[in-house]
């Protein structure tokens, strides 16, 4: 398909810079049989039943921004993908003063080789020292925002706790499950006491999640892979929900990716851990998830794509529009959306 099919126009003003106060007070568009209605993230208990079962992504976000240098040339790195204990795969800005065997010094005595370059502009930065390389990030790094908040203001303190959700537990995570930054303490024990389920699982999101889309048609774009993890115990509570009746519903992009990558053809999710490079554009046929729970995504994006697959290209055109006149606000730190296809 065209990639331009996917575009649209965004205001600037929609575009959120900071997190609803508090999380569950943000808006919630539910697209449902194709029709949009307004909510508020705490009214989500009263938009599902007893059957359903929600699935969080419980990956935590590291501070994988790291700057330094490389004699007098300047150096950016955003970590994406780890590849070993003490070797990771980067987006680099200035890369190109970068050769292999190059020492980069990031600062507070964290330093790393580069040790492999790729056409995409990666770089293979291999850590020096014995310290884990958690306790250096922790040193030199801060917070990887997206470019779209990082271009229009600094990253403070407050980010440390805004772009991370409290289901965060696996370290690894370059960018935040943002669906999942909606949710509080308050909103979950109103899902216990609705009797809506939940379910965890591990999907280590890469800086990948930010690229544009560069190439005019769909079936040229490469997604870079990121690794994640279902256990045995989750696949079987939730076959023998959907079995059951009940709807699977993912929170957040991320967990909806996973789930399809474990799910066979026949519908059933088995257990997982390995890296996914799923795309999902429209004329997928979805195997795991009956419904979504998810931020507003970029134009042109693979994420918006996603949606578009399992609402219908029309009707998410439809949604945007809704949301952008409603004064929705868009992206990580943006509102939800709470989407329902016919089943």
């Amino acid at each position: 398909m065209r990639v331009d099919l996917f575009d649209f126009a965004l205001p600037a003003e929609n575009i959120a810079l900071r997190p609803a106060v508090p999380r569950d007070s943000a808006k919630l568009l539910g697209v449902m049989g194709g029709r949009c209605s307004d909510h508020w993230v705490s009214d989500l208990p009263s938009l599902l039943t007893s059957k359903d079962i929600l699935v969080f992504n419980d990956t935590k976000v590291i501070p994988a921004q790291l700057e330094g240098r490389r004699g007098e040339a300047s150096i950016g790195a955003t970590l994406h993908k780890r590849i070993d204990l003490r070797r990771w795969q980067a987006f680099v800005r200035n890369g190109k003063r970068i050769k292999i065997g190059d020492v980069v010094d990031f600062g507070h005595d964290v330093s790393a080789i580069a040790e492999e370059k790729f056409d995409d502009g990666s770089v293979i930065f291999h850590f020096q020292g014995d310290e884990p390389v958690e306790i250096l990030l922790s040193r030199a790094g801060t917070m990887p925002l997206p470019p779209y908040i990082a271009r229009k203001r600094d990253i403070d303190a407050r980010d440390a706790d805004d772009y991370q959700t409290m289901f965060a537990k696996e370290d690894g995570a370059v960018a935040a499950p943002t669906a999942a930054l909606h949710f509080t303490d308050q909103l979950i024990a109103q899902l216990d006491e609705a009797g809506i389920g939940r379910e965890t699982l591990t999907l280590h999101v890469g800086a990948g999640t930010f690229l544009p889309v560069k190439v005019d048609e769909t079936d040229e774009h490469v997604m870079h892979s990121e690794w994640g993890r279902i256990e045995p115990e989750v696949a079987d509570r939730l076959n023998r929900a959907r079995q059951n009746g009940g709807r699977i519903i993912a929170v957040g992009t991320t967990s909806l990716r996973l789930l399809e990558s474990a799910t066979g053809e026949d519908g059933t999710i088995r257990p997982f851990a390995g890296d996914t490079d799923i795309f999902i554009t429209p004329g997928y046929r979805f195997r795991a998830i009956d419904g979504l729970m998810t931020n507003f995504h970029l134009p042109k994006s693979t994420l918006f794509m996603l949606v578009s697959a399992l609402m219908g290209l029309e009707t998410m055109q439809e949604a945007y529009a809704h949301a952008i006149a409603h004064d929705y606000r868009f992206y990580s730190y943006g509102d939800s959306s709470l989407l329902l296809p016919e089943r």
